[in-house]
């Protein structure tokens, strides 16, 4: 990449010899955002060994050897993130493990080695799996007491199971894992789980005011030597028509949701899905908000929200209800998504294109969600989507574009509905599945 490239705008995309791509956007200011995803999530991790990508990320942050052969334990890994005064977070998803630091432009190669050492050199201290496993189970404890995370769990065993033979576990269970498969997570299978996070597949965006072969310079002397790793993905094939009950009698709420197709990121219609969505679900003015609960009292909390999985997109509803009114409640959804084909109003319209232009605007205020939404362009778009480019393509969509859309799109013909509650109140149109 020449030295003369041109500031603010979006650079090509730069990529390491052994894979790693590389987004960069260069502005100005004297701070830095990156964002590493890798593509090994928790659908990747093995099966009967559930949890191992949640467990591994926490392992990996307990030590590490510097580049110069110091070795620091937990506490002077994270007094050397500390030191440099910079933010760290990230996370393991179904599908993507993320590391991701913003702070000061001149510690950015200190930053990018840290998280190369943590990569690449870590110390994985056995002494420690013992609290990490504890921790694990605290957490899955947790989620006894979340009704919202145990039916989003159920929602994807039942829409999305894994298919016969794969070696992955898929998208049945938290990260964190299974009570049965945590008993497995010793170190031997974890250390080989980690074989798999390298730079095939793996996406670095970052936002900073550097020359862009400045900063190819600083990524390969940090993150050169990591291994290749693996990118596989994990198919999701959706399950429409099936229906599932998570019995819950001392619930004081009867918890909904529905599942059904939308639309590929890469495909042409991902736009105009967008517009649907939000005119579905993007505020007060909303048709879900307006027809459960301002219309009819049937719910405080309803939203719908895009879901994707292996490349596809799918449509997610929720809503919480008392046990009594969970029947109507689950009839309103249904008839509501049964109008989708029937188009947008202007009103509808024009208001959700100025939400989504809106949120664009703001999406791109912040130096570390402008780094993730850099990583995430590529691993779904394939490219970098500048700004520029998206608010051109929302103000070129009229509303004859999304009804063109919408009437071939019924959503309400194939979803997979899982509700969560006390049996008496099961709404009729759900059967009966044991909890996950």
């Amino acid at each position: 990449m020449p030295s003369g490239a041109p500031p603010s705008p979006t650079t090509p995309l730069l990529t390491l010899p052994g894979g790693l791509t590389v987004a960069f956007e260069r502005r100005a200011g004297p701070g830095f955002a990156f964002d590493l995803r890798l593509p090994v999530g928790s659908a990747h991790d093995p099966r009967g060994l559930e949890g191992a990508g949640g467990l591994l990320e926490e392992w990996l942050f307990k030590g590490a050897t510097t580049r110069a052969g110091r070795t620091l334990d937990a506490r002077g890994l994270q007094d050397a993130f500390d030191d440099l005064g910079v933010r760290r977070g990230g996370g393991v998803g179904a599908e993507a493990t993320r590391l991701s630091v913003s702070g000061l432009t001149a510690d950015l190669p200190a930053a990018l080695h840290l998280i190369g050492d943590v990569l690449i050199r870590p110390v994985l201290p056995e002494g420690e799996l013992d609290v990490l496993t504890d921790l694990a189970r605290q957490d899955l404890e947790g989620l006894q007491d979340s009704p919202t995370d145990l039916l989003a769990i159920e929602a994807r065993r039942v829409a999305f199971p894994p298919p016969p033979g794969s070696p992955f576990a898929g998208f049945t269970h938290p990260a964190s894992g299974t009570p049965d498969s945590l008993r497995h997570l010793t170190a031997a299978p974890l250390r080989a789980h980690l074989g798999r996070y390298g730079q095939t597949g793996a996406v670095l965006g970052v936002v900073a005011d550097l020359d862009p072969a400045d900063l190819l310079a600083h990524v390969t002397a940090a993150l050169g030597d990591l291994r290749p790793g693996q990118n596989e993905p994990v198919p999701a094939a959706f399950q429409p028509g099936t229906q599932a009950h998570v019995t819950e009698e001392d619930a004081e709420q009867t918890h909904l949701s529905l599942t059904a197709p939308g639309v590929a990121p890469t495909h042409p219609d991902w736009l105009p899905w967008q517009i649907a969505l939000t005119a579905l679900s993007g505020g007060s003015a909303s048709r879900l908000f307006h027809a459960v609960r301002e219309e009819r009292g049937l719910a405080y909390a309803v939203s719908a929200s895009p879901v994707l999985l292996a490349g596809q997109g799918f449509l997610s509803v929720y809503a919480a209800s008392t046990p009594s009114r969970a029947p109507e409640t689950l009839d309103v959804l249904h008839a509501e998504l049964a109008r989708l084909p029937l188009g947008l109003t202007a009103a509808e319209f024009q208001r959700a294109r100025t939400g989504l232009t809106t949120s664009l605007v703001f999406s791109g205020e912040s130096l570390r969600g402008r780094a993730g939404s850099l990583t995430r362009d590529v691993a779904l778009f394939g490219r970098v989507r500048p700004l520029a480019e998206l608010r051109a393509a929302l103000d070129a969509l009229t509303l004859d574009d999304i009804n063109a859309f919408l009437a071939g799109y019924d959503p309400a013909a194939q979803l997979s509905t899982v509700t969560l509650g006390p049996d008496a109140a099961r709404p009729a149109r759900t059967v009966e599945a044991a909890c996950a």
